[in-house]
């Protein structure tokens, strides 16, 4: 285990600085559009929770108008109690905010918004592949079960992107992301990555 965690390390920054730079030639224009329409700023972060519930700003292109902004967008059911109902389906209340730009819009629909995660990978607060970093209104309601997935870092794609929906359950994403905490190698990180680069390229799937 410990030289896979060597060779994931190396294996984001490496990648992960790479990708960053690539990326940069999206970002910037995107990022001119951004401040032609609303001004600045450009970056928007959000609190989500990583590895061992250790707390982090995960950044992204910002698609809200500034008096839109807020650290959630994300609407909970006041009937939790002790766990996130295994039914649950997470549903951004930003997708369909009026507050949206006409950039936020394209980004959004194009997941360019998340290209600046590299930043996260590259820090080491997230990793290329692993469950997708769990927003703290929602983690905060983690069974025990349920918290497994925070045993390892999140990441930008992992096992429940290359084999779900965007409208899978909790309970689906739970499964998913406890089978790659429980079967973590290197070989899967390799498979995850480059089916992902499959999907992005061939422009199946969906954010």
């Amino acid at each position: 285990m410990k030289l896979f965690q060597i060779q994931k390390r190396i294996f984001d920054i490496v990648i992960g600085f790479a990708l960053l730079i690539v990326s940069l030639l999206i970002i910037i224009p995107v990022s001119i559009l951004i401040v032609v329409e609303d001004g600045f700023p450009i970056i928007f972060k959000q609190i989500r929770v990583g590895k061992n519930r250790e707390l982090f700003y995960i950044y992204k292109l910002r698609s809200m108008k500034k008096k839109g902004n807020s650290s959630s967008n994300v609407k909970i059911s006041s009937g939790w109690s002790d766990s996130v109902p295994d039914n649950f389906v997470f549903k951004s209340t930003g997708d369909v905010n009026p507050n949206i730009t006409q950039v936020g819009k394209f980004i959004r629909k194009m997941s360019i918004d998340e290209l600046p995660q590299f930043i996260n990978v590259v820090l080491g607060n997230m990793s290329l592949v692993g469950p997708r970093p769990e927003i703290q209104e929602i983690a905060n309601f983690y069974d025990e079960n349920q918290l497994k997935r925070l045993n390892v870092k999140p990441g930008i794609t992992g096992w429940a992107q290359i084999n779900g929906r965007s409208d899978m359950t909790h309970k689906e994403k739970i499964d998913f992301d406890l089978f790659y905490v429980e079967n973590q190698s290197f070989k899967l990180d390799l498979l995850i990555f480059f089916k992902t680069l499959s999907v992005v390229f061939t422009g199946r799937g969906s954010k």
